[in-house]
């Protein structure tokens, strides 16, 4: 079938498909995909040598009509074709969010792990929209220096959370019918309801977005000088060059590529405390012996974690949400390893499979495992070279990698050390657990929901948060 190609042979969940072929075909896989070259990469020498070091050729996005160009005109910055705009986006944020200035954002990120771990605590059945609710509102702190929010049913976050679910929709394979038959973009949209839908997403959404920003721009002239994302965008537009709509739209876009995936990152990390209780028990002796249970541990105390900073690099190593990411697109004719790549080429890196290379992780890869990140003294060992020095493949290859990895993990690192001194988390009786349920998003991959029992590690804990808590007006 020549149109077709490829395209029923992959199915869902892709990334196991992928890895299966790379033991019969190698590192590198050509495929046809509906008409379209598809490269796959399950190699990280394959994907540092294409993404990294020819960046320039392979740091394009393929077109998707409805999600990138109709939704969000072009300005939802990780589909953003490779262009000025987007090279603008990607300065501003790389300044906002680098590791420096990363720090700014630390008091915020704390309260919310307060927050996160006081919630479970108080109704356990809700762990979910607990970790929910911790990371929209971290997010609506960071970007926009919102006070706190109760719940993801808060006015100030619903439009949010409702743009970000139904652009995950529209960015699955197979979703629109114009994806494959670009022609249907100049149907009317006074017959085609999908495209009317789209517009109109793209003017609601625009002008929801520009009011946050804008309230940002008035608390500033009005003397505000609290730090956030939106703020140094503010003060910084002379340095990058933004419209004021870009900036908006770039703001937006960190709201949606963070919450959903660190929500879903802290989902299997709670699915790995379940099934590997002896792990969360090694974590909750190491930050016994280093805070104690008299106070509340703080980001000064990850450095004398080793164990616990392990447990959120294999958290992303092991189920990264991302499980290959989003695709780049070639801008002209290459040739890598006797392989002749034409133009126009999606190239898709099988995150998952590099992930679980028996060459950086060892012979155990499937199981969760954060001693293979330590040495033989206790030391957290340093990153991969081909991962930029981190300790996985999880945020992606070159110019495309993740811009806010240093949020990420620090949000990560500050919501599982406070949880594991504050609780424990078990399995409910007479409940299985099921390591490979997945639920695709679109772009954020999570686990099927499953329920779990949190106890507090000792009677103290709850009223010390709570304590916390009120000290810093929560």
């Amino acid at each position: 079938m020549p149109i077709i190609g490829n395209a029923l042979q992959v199915g869902a969940l892709p990334w196991f498909k992928f890895s299966a072929w790379r033991k019969t075909y190698g590192d590198i896989l050509y495929l046809n995909m509906l008409g379209r070259p598809v490269i796959i990469l399950n190699s990280a020498k394959a994907a540092g040598d294409l993404l990294e070091r020819r960046s320039a050729i392979y740091s394009d996005r393929p077109r998707l009509i409805v999600a990138s160009e109709m939704m969000t005109g072009g300005l939802f910055f990780p589909l953003t074709p490779y262009n000025e705009t987007w090279r603008r986006m990607r300065k501003a944020a790389h300044e906002a969010l680098n590791k420096g200035a990363a720090k700014d954002f630390m008091e915020y990120q704390t309260s919310e792990a307060l927050l996160l771990a006081r919630g479970m605590l108080q109704s356990s059945a809700n762990w979910e929209k607990q970790m929910a609710r911790a990371t929209a509102s971290m997010m609506m702190s960071c970007l926009y220096n919102e006070s706190s929010i109760s719940s993801e049913d808060d006015p100030r976050i619903r439009d949010v959370i409702d743009f970000v679910r139904r652009l995950g929709r529209a960015s699955l394979p197979g979703a629109h019918w114009v994806e494959v038959i670009p022609w249907m973009r100049y149907i009317p949209s006074r017959v085609a309801a999908w495209k009317r839908s789209a517009l109109d997403g793209r003017k609601k959404d625009g002008s929801m977005l520009l009011r946050l920003y804008t309230r940002v721009e008035n608390n500033i002239a009005t003397g505000d000088e609290r730090g956030s994302f939106c703020a140094t965008l503010i003060r910084d537009v002379d340095r990058h060059g933004m419209s004021a709509e870009e900036s908006s739209w770039l703001a937006g876009t960190i709201f949606a590529a963070g919450s959903d995936s660190t929500t879903a990152t802290m989902a299997w990390w709670a699915l790995a405390m379940l099934t590997y209780p002896d792990i969360q028990k090694r974590a909750q002796e190491e930050i016994d012996s280093v805070v104690g249970r008299t106070r509340l541990p703080t980001f000064a105390d990850l450095s004398h974690l080793p164990y616990v900073r392990a447990i959120v690099q294999e958290t992303l190593r092991w189920r990264p949400v991302g499980p290959i990411g989003i695709p780049h697109r070639s801008v002209q004719d290459d040739t890598y390893e006797g392989y002749f790549i034409p133009k126009g080429s999606i190239v898709i890196t099988n995150l998952w499979e590099l992930n679980r290379d028996t060459e950086f992780f060892g012979p155990d890869p499937d199981r969760f495992n954060p001693a293979r990140y330590l040495d033989e003294k206790g030391c957290l060992i340093s990153g991969l070279v081909e991962a930029k020095d981190d300790a996985h493949f999880s945020f992606g290859f070159g110019r495309r990698g993740c811009v806010g990895k240093h949020v990420a993990v620090n949000t990560l690192s500050i919501e599982i050390m406070t949880c594991l001194w504050a609780l424990s988390l078990a399995k409910v009786k007479g409940r299985d657990l099921d390591l490979d349920s997945y639920v695709d998003d679109g772009l954020i991959v999570r686990p099927k929901h499953f329920q779990v029992n949190v106890q507090p590690r000792f009677p103290e804990a709850l009223a010390l948060l709570s304590q916390e808590c009120e000290l810093r007006g929560l």
